[in-house]
This record gives structure tokens, C-alpha cells and sequence, in this order.
């Protein structure tokens, strides 16, 4: 870029044209840089050329004003370093001596012009005594005075500065430390404490640009050292570490260079919006079962664990080895290879894991059995990073390594804390090598929120907790089956290899199934125990499948699963599994009703066998039994039997197959005792399925007619109630019962407010009888959501056996959706019988049992198709609005 000397806009006949020749200035020189970033220059002399533009720039325009020498215009923070972006804040400070002139006229026409020319600053004027004082206040303040450098006026004041706020006189070593270090704590907690946030802030999430900036500004607090690169000839870094910094920093640069780019003005948070366009910008495409954005934000994901991993040693090494150097110790041998220093385990010497390779596993087993153990220290970190060379095929051959692994597997304690280590430190990836694979991989969507190594390592986690006291209320029934199970250690196993094939294209079920039996044979466990393994990791989707998008009330249901189960050992295994599983995916997944679901599932299965899979039970004894359940309470009401059964005269099997004893004689009471005959009846209750499920019940009878699924669907969204679970039974005269588990928009329950019930029942009924003078809702479509839109998914299948089609249909979730799928119902005569209604972050997967009108399966095949292509043309054509 060709650099014209600036102009002084005194000398200029007007000063629209000084105004009009700075934003030209900078208008050339946004775009240069584009053309340089595009061209794939250094990014490092990009960042520093903005910086030197912008000094120069205003250097031109305050030499334009008279001052005199108790002035000076100082660049602090970012710009004090001389590291711009396009968009980046320039920081500055204008510093006046303790007894200066009267500039205030000067620096509001300055900082008005900077405005003009659209040049976005942030500025502070301070004297002297001012910045002391508050720097001595605010550790932000202080940390970007250290970078700061003077830019125009005297030079003095500036030099006057740094010896004022100095370690010497404010904050030092020790207390800036401290400071930081709890700054960055709570930085890091605003992030959840993890590197792998869906949409991650490239410059203060853990890891992130910030954590990088941390290690200079402690280490030059306390060595007054002006880059990290002299931090190598202080012994605090080693070469390879700082090679690690430099290129991580760059990366992290490129990245954040790019996206101000993009979205046109300051933004370091990789929304999704971004994603995509960064990774086709990076090169990135997609691949047998990896998408090129997957692909771009593994690649962000390893770098800014790498980063966080490397602070969190160099920090702890700074507190270790100089802020606490002449502190009173704690040391205790464990062996000769291990001793524990102030509640940190150490090596006894640096050549311990060179002649003692297996110690590498020793270290985590010392660990997870020592509650006198707090963590690992720095040097001995650093010392498992540059021994990975050591695990090899002989390593992982080797019995006393495997055993140690099965033995931190059979802890009652640590476990998940001590795998979480080994992975932290580059030894779990090593010991496991398909483990690597999956280190950083995100799946671009809203359902999944951890990488898939994060996630595995959550499920880990939730595996221990099952043996906390502190969890039973939480997970009553895992936690019981927890205690009983015979080797909780083929547990983890499975939890490790669940999700370790995904990414490779292929079902990563089966994949994964295959790997895990190979590890369990290369540990030495028997044949039973591998297979166990192996069968967990090939079915670990199967109970959460099963419980959400099929009727577990239906008894055939529970006969195929049992058959799929095989013995009580194998669903207790596989439901301790799922359940970890389902929370380590995305914590508001496991909702009270999701909960019960599970337990009913485990727990009709367990009496299925129990009781004998050659022996199941039959339809008519689950309905007599049912029946007589459900006769024998209402007759404490004072019904009769003969009223009873008069009552149920023209009600389906199905009524009784899939509805719960209690369930029946509340609607029944319902029904005999409404004040006018063929009234519609709206009941709404907490719970149902087995206990209180954390949803809510509502109960419809009232006429059968054309579109009235479609009717309740409105009247529900209008209500901002999300239906869960539907259940249609016609009766012969005329007559519906519907069953709907429904949530509020919070995801929870009604709850027990008689008042929002009595209105939920009144607005349902007028809504039924009068219908016209409600109309649809209209609300926005969330951002995130909007980005996830792809094509409806439909398919149609004949159950001859209940004489039903399943309909099935994946799709972005949005407003209105259930009705929207009614109306189509309606337009083909479509009976629904039973929904499943499953929610998996932005889209849904809903399955619908049908019939034609006549009750009978849809089994035209032209007629499906017509079915399907209009759903997808419905739901497809409005997908991308903001409004629905």
C-alpha cells in the first residue's frame, strides 16, 4: 500500500475534506489488508502492519494540534502490544502530567474527529496520579498499562508511568498473579470451564487468545521480560512449548483475522452463522462422514486444548518453582518412583519413565487410590508429554501395563477424574489409538454440545457418579443397579469405545463394537466379558430408542426388547449405560419424563424376563389384568361392575393395553359424573407412567369429527404446551378418549397451579366447540435453529400386525410443527392412533402409528408417497423463515 504522507487538517480549506481524506485512509487500508489475507500473507505482519497504519494515522492528526510537553497520546492493551485485527478496539490513553494545561477543548475536537472518521477507539484521560491510583485499584487496568507504548508527546511522562505502576510499587509478582489467576477462573467458568463451546469466543474462551496473553503478562510481570521468546533463555519455557505458543497464537490469529472479516466488524465469537464459510475459506471439505465445518472446528478444538493444557502447566509451574520456592514442603515417598510434595505426586527423577517405562499407567492407578493425592506436578507433566514415545505396541503388549489400566478401571473412586488426566496428558490417545481419532470431533449440531472425547469422558463421570449417595435421588434406579452390577469395569470399558468409530463414515455402533472387542482381547479378558462389552457398545443407542419413539406400552414391544436383552445382566448393564450416556450428551436431554420412560422400559423388561422369554404375556391377560385393577378401585367410588363395564361398552383393547390402571379410573370417574350428557371432557394432571414423571396429563373425550387431532395440536401451541406423547382411541360410538403428556415452553411441567389449569381446560374446550375464532400462532424461529435447517426426512412402514402404517419424519424443529403435521392428516382422511414425540436439540423425530379412516393400514404405495412429498413440501418451504 503506498503510504502518502498524512495531511494536517488545519492546513485543509475545509474540514469535511480532512475528514473525507482520513476515512479514504482507512477505507484503503481495509482494504489492502484483505487483499494481503487472501493472498495468504504472514499473519503476523498483518496484524502488526494494521497497528503500524494506525499509528501513523494518528500520529499525522495530533501532531495537527498545538500541545505542549505535559502531554502524550499512549496505545495500551492489544494496540499497546502493536497486534490489530480489521475491527479490533484501538485503546488509548491520553496521559497528562499532575499539573498540565487546560487540553480538554484540544482532546474533545481530537476524539470527535476519530469518531467522525469512523476509527473505533476506546480512550481514557488520566494525569499521572490518576492512572496510579487507579491501576492500583484495577488489575485489568494495570495489566494494560504493562502494554502500552507512547505514540506522540513526551516520551517521559510515559517512561514516569511504567516506573509508578511497576511490580515494584503496585502489584507484585505474586499478587498480579493471584489476581490473573483468579480473573481467568472466572473467564473460564462464563465458558463452562471447557474448550469445546458449540459456538466458542475465539479470544476469551479457555484456551483462546486470552490464556496465551496470560502467560506473558505473569511471566513479564515477574522477569520484565518484553517477549516470550526470552522466557527460553529463563528456563521457564522449552523450545518445543514455545513452537507450541507461536503456532497456536497464529492459528488463533488467522481464524479470528477471518472472521472479523466476515462478519464486517469486531467478532470473536465463532457462531454457527460463521462456521460453515470459515471452514470452506480454510480449505476444508466434506468427507466420507466427516463435514468439512466438523473437520475446520476439530482442527479449533484441538489447537485451544493444546493451549489451555500448556497455561495450565506453565502457570502452575510459575506458582510451583518461583511463588512458592521458599515455602515450607510436604514431601513422602510412595516407591522409588513417586513421592508426593505438597499434595502433588512427582517422579523421584527425571529418567524414572525412560527406566521404568510402565509407570506411565503406575502414575494414575497412585492416583485414583490416594486420597492424600491433589494432582500432578508441573515438571512431572511436562516430563509424561515428552515420554509419549514410549508407549508403543510393546508398551500396550506389556501385562503389567494392561493390568495397571484394569486396575484403575476396578477403583471405587476417581476413575473418571484419573481417564480424564490420562487424556489430558496424552496418554489415554496413546494407550488407545482409535481414541485419537476422536479428540476435538464435534458433530455440527445442537443436540450434541461435547466433542465426542468430551463426551465420552462425561459419561465416564456420570458411570462413577451412580456410586455416590449424593446422586440416588437424582438417578434412583441406576443407582441401585450400579451397586449390584458384578464388574463395573466392563462398564467404563463399554463408555469408552461407545462413540469411538464415529467420524469414519460407516455405523459407528458396529464399528465401534468391533474395536472394543479387539481391546478386551489384547487386555487379556475372558471371552464373556469381551462380548459384553462388545454387545454394550453395539446396542448403547437401542434402550434410549426403544423408550422414546416406541409404545413400551404395547406388550409385544417388551417381548422383541427382552429378546434383544437376552438376561436381567445385560439390561442392567445397558440401562446404566444410557442413562450416563443420555447426560453426557446435553444435559436438558434428561427431563423427568425422558427419566421415566427409561424406568418403565427397564422395568416391564425385567418382569418379561423374570418371568421367561418363552413365556411371555399374552394380550387378553395384560387387558383382564388391567381391567380388574382399574374395576376393583372404582368400586371403592361406589361404581358397580355392570356400570363399570357399560361405561367401557365400546372402548378399543388398546385402551387397556397402553393406559395405566390409575390413568383409567380418572377418566372413567370423569366421564360417568360429567353434568351434561356428550359434554366434552378435559382433565389435566401431574405425572403419569409409573410415578411423577416431571410432565403433565390431558385428558380429551368429546366427539369424533373430521380434523380434531389438528384442533388439540392448535389449541396446545396456543397454549405453549409441547406435546410429548399422543394416544387416539376411538370408541364405536362416536366418541374419543385422547391421552397427552404435554411440557411447558420451559420444558417443565404445568405444575400444581389450579388457576393456569382451570384456564388450560377452559381454552381447550372453547377451542373445540368454537374453533373459528381462534387463530394460528405465529412466533420466530430462533437463530441457531434457522442455521440448522436441512430437508424433512420422511419414511412409511405397514405393521400388519396392529393393522397401522409408521410414519416417521426428522425434521428442524420449529413453531407450530405438530399442527402444521395435522392439518395434512386431515387433508388425507389420516386417523392418528399414537405420536412419539422426540426433541433432539434442533430437529425433532416424531413417529406417528396411523390408519386410513377406515382404520385400516395406508398401504397404497402411491398414496404414501403423495403423503410424504406433501409433508416435506409443507414443513420444507417454510423452513428458513424467521416467522412460522
Amino acid at each position: 500500500m503506498s503510504q502518502s504522507a498524512l495531511p494536517d487538517i488545519h492546513a485543509l480549506p475545509q474540514p469535511g475534506q480532512a475528514i473525507k481524506t482520513y476515512k479514504n485512509y482507512l477505507k484503503t487500508l481495509a482494504s489492502d489488508l484483505k487483499t494481503r489475507f487472501e493472498a495468504n500473507e504472514d499473519i503476523r505482519s498483518l496484524v502488526t502492519l494494521r497497528s503500524q497504519r494506525i499509528d501513523e494515522l494518528l500520529q499525522g492528526i495530533w501532531q495537527s494540534y498545538q500541545w505542549g510537553d505535559d502531554i502524550a497520546l499512549i496505545a495500551v492493551g492489544g494496540y499497546g502490544r502493536g497486534e490489530l485485527h480489521p475491527y479490533s478496539d484501538i485503546d488509548l490513553l491520553i496521559l497528562t502530567s499532575d499539573n498540565s494545561h487546560d487540553y480538554r477543548e484540544n482532546i474533545e475536537n481530537l476524539i470527535t474527529l476519530l469518531w467522525d472518521i469512523n476509527l473505533e477507539i476506546g480512550h481514557s484521560v488520566r494525569s499521572l496520579s490518576e492512572c496510579t491510583k487507579t491501576a492500583e485499584e484495577d488489575i485489568t487496568v494495570a495489566t494494560n498499562l504493562m502494554e502500552s507504548r507512547t505514540l506522540a508527546g513526551n516520551t517521559n511522562l510515559h517512561t514516569e508511568l511504567m516506573t509508578r505502576v511497576g511490580p515494584e510499587n503496585i502489584w507484585p509478582s505474586s499478587d498480579f498473579f493471584r489476581a490473573k489467576w483468579d480473573e481467568q477462573i472466572s473467564r473460564h467458568r462464563k465458558f463452562a470451564n471447557s474448550e469445546y463451546n458449540l459456538e466458542p469466543n475465539i479470544k476469551s474462551s479457555p484456551g483462546g487468545l486470552r490464556d496465551i496473553q496470560m502467560i506473558g503478562w505473569v511471566v513479564k510481570r515477574h522477569f520484565g521480560a518484553q517477549s516470550i521468546d526470552e522466557l527460553v533463555e529463563r528456563q521457564f519455557l522449552n523450545e518445543e512449548e514455545l513452537a507450541t505458543l507461536k503456532e497456536g497464537q497464529d492459528f488463533l490469529w488467522k481464524m479470528r483475522f477471518a472472521l472479523h472479516l466476515l462478519a464486517g466488524r469486531e467478532e470473536d465469537r465463532l457462531l454457527f452463522d460463521h462456521q460453515r464459510t470459515l471452514a470452506e475459506q480454510f480449505g476444508f471439505t466434506d468427507g466420507d462422514g466427516k463435514l468439512a465445518v466438523e473437520q475446520f472446528m476439530q482442527q479449533y478444538y484441538r489447537w485451544v486444548m493444546h493451549l489451555g493444557e500448556l497455561n495450565d502447566v506453565l502457570m502452575q509451574h510459575f506458582d510451583e518453582t518461583i511463588l512458592r520456592a521458599c515455602e515450607a514442603e510436604t514431601v513422602f515417598e510412595i516407591n522409588n518412583r513417586f513421592r508426593v510434595r505438597n499434595g502433588h505426586i512427582e517422579v523421584c527423577n527425571a529418567k524414572v519413565f525412560n527406566k521404568t517405562p510402565s509407570a506411565l499407567m503406575e502414575i494414575f492407578v497412585l492416583m485414583a487410590s490416594n486420597n492424600a493425592i491433589d494432582g500432578v506436578r508441573a515438571s512431572t507433566i511436562r516430563l509424561i508429554r515428552k515420554s509419549h514415545h514410549l508407549i508403543d505396541d510393546r508398551f500396550r503388549a506389556d501385562p503389567k501395563n494392561k493390568r495397571y489400566f484394569l486396575e484403575l478401571l476396578r477403583s471405587p473412586q476417581r476413575v473418571a477424574l484419573n481417564l480424564r488426566r490420562m487424556k489430558r496428558f496424552g496418554i489415554l490417545d496413546k494407550f488407545i489409538p482409535a481414541f485419537a481419532g476422536i479428540v476435538g470431533q464435534m458433530q455440527h449440531d445442537l443436540f450434541h454440545i461435547y466433542s465426542v472425547d468430551a463426551h465420552t469422558l462425561e459419561l465416564i463421570k456420570n458411570i462413577s457418579r451412580f456410586r455416590y449417595p449424593s446422586m440416588v435421588e437424582k438417578y434412583p434406579m441406576a443407582c441401585r443397579i450400579m451397586q449390584r452390577l458384578p464388574k463395573p469395569e466392563l462398564l467404563y470399558l463399554a463408555g469408552l469405545f461407545h462413540d469411538i468409530a464415529k467420524g469414519r463414515g460407516g455405523d459407528h455402533s458396529s464399528l465401534g463394537a468391533v474395536d472394543a472387542r479387539e481391546f478386551c482381547e489384547q487386555l487379556g479378558l475372558n471371552k464373556r466379558d469381551g462380548n459384553l462389552v462388545s454387545w454394550l457398545v453395539e446396542k448403547h443407542l437401542e434402550m434410549s430408542s426403544v423408550s422414546q419413539r416406541k409404545d413400551i406400552q404395547d406388550p409385544e414391544v417388551i417381548r422383541d426388547f427382552a429378546l434383544t436383552m437376552g438376561d436381567i445382566q445385560h439390561l442392567d448393564y445397558l440401562f446404566c449405560l444410557t442413562v450416563a450416556d443420555i447426560n453426557a450428551t446435553n444435559p436438558t436431554l434428561w427431563t423427568s419424563w425422558r427419566a421415566s420412560l427409561m424406568r418403565q422400559l427397564y422395568a416391564e423388561t425385567r418382569r418379561a424376563l423374570r418371568r421367561g422369554l418363552e413365556n411371555p404375556i399374552d394380550k387378553q391377560e395384560w387387558i383382564a389384568e388391567t381391567q380388574l385393577g382399574a374395576i376393583e378401585k372404582l368400586e371403592d367410588y361406589g361404581f358397580t361392575e355392570t356400570e363399570i363395564r357399560a361405561l367401557w361398552a365400546d372402548t378399543g383393547e388398546d385402551y387397556f393395553i397402553r393406559e395405566q390402571i390409575d390413568d383409567i379410573v380418572w377418566h372413567t370417574r370423569a366421564i360417568a359424573n360429567r353434568v351434561k350428557a356428550n359434554a366434552t371432557v378435559v382433565l389435566v394432571k401431574e405425572g403419569g407412567l409409573l410415578d411423577h414423571a416431571g410432565v403433565s396429563q390431558i385428558f380429551v373425550h368429546t366427539r369424533a369429527r373430521v380434523g380434531l387431532f389438528a384442533l388439540l395440536a392448535e389449541a396446545m401451541e396456543q397454549l405453549d404446551l409441547s406435546i410429548q406423547d399422543a394416544r387416539i382411541y376411538n370408541s364405536g360410538t362416536g366418541y374419543t378418549l385422547d391421552t397427552f403428556y404435554v411440557l411447558g415452553a420451559d420444558g417443565e411441567s404445568i405444575g400444581d397451579n389450579p388457576s393456569r389449569i382451570a384456564h388450560i381446560i377452559e381454552f381447550m374446550r372453547e377451542h373445540l366447540e368454537h374453533p373459528e375464532r381462534f387463530s394460528a400462532v405465529s412466533r420466530r424461529t430462533p437463530r441457531q435453529m434457522r442455521l440448522f435447517s436441512t430437508p424433512t426426512r420422511t419414511s412409511m412402514t405397514t405393521d400388519l400386525n396392529k393393522g397401522q402404517t409408521v410414519l416417521e419424519v426428522i425434521t428442524p424443529d420449529r413453531p407450530g410443527l405438530l399442527a402444521r403435521l395435522a392439518r395434512i392428516f386431515n387433508q388425507y382422511h389420516i386417523q392418528l392412533q399414537n405420536a412419539k414425540i422426540a426433541t433432539l436439540g434442533e430437529r425433532v423425530e416424531d413417529v406417528f402409528f396411523i390408519t386410513d379412516e377406515n382404520q385400516r393400514p395406508i398401504d397404497d404405495a402411491k398414496l404414501c408417497e403423495e403423503i410424504q412429498q406433501a409433508i416435506c413440501r409443507e414443513l420444507d418451504e417454510k423452513a428458513n423463515s424467521k416467522t412460522l
